[in-house]
């Protein structure tokens, strides 16, 4: 059963908010997905680090993946309402989870080819 929070205003909120986002981060990591994420971003940085990928490329990688994980954040939260929301299958529902999912798609793509082309200029050098 859903429990009832309390609006925090004004100086509460701003200290509260830290909470909110852990609380936000700690439901993530019940996504199978966002784990698989954070290994895809560990392993791209070992990768980084063994091909001594520059401080701007590994700035870049951080990035990227603060993003990604940002983007999953929101699909998951994008499934949550919808499944909320509508718990009978609707061409809606399955709309708005498959638009989130491409959402996380594509800056997984975008992420993947930005540790491609780094890893192949420092290996091949163009």
């Amino acid at each position: 059963m859903d429990r009832v929070v309390e609006k925090k205003r004004g100086l509460r909120h701003f200290f509260a908010a830290a909470s909110y986002s852990w609380g936000g981060f700690t439901r993530l990591l019940r996504e199978s997905a966002f784990r698989q994420e954070i290994l895809f971003f560990l392993v791209a940085v070992l990768l980084f680090a063994v091909i001594g990928a520059s401080l701007a490329e590994f700035l870049t990688l951080v990035i990227l993946c603060l993003l990604l994980f940002g983007f999953e954040a929101l699909n998951t939260a994008i499934e949550e309402l919808v499944d909320r929301i509508s718990p009978e299958i609707s061409a809606v529902g399955k709309n708005a989870k498959d638009l989130g999912s491409f959402a996380v798609l594509c800056l997984l793509v975008s992420t993947s080819l930005f540790i491609v082309f780094v890893i192949a200029r420092h290996l091949v050098g163009f």
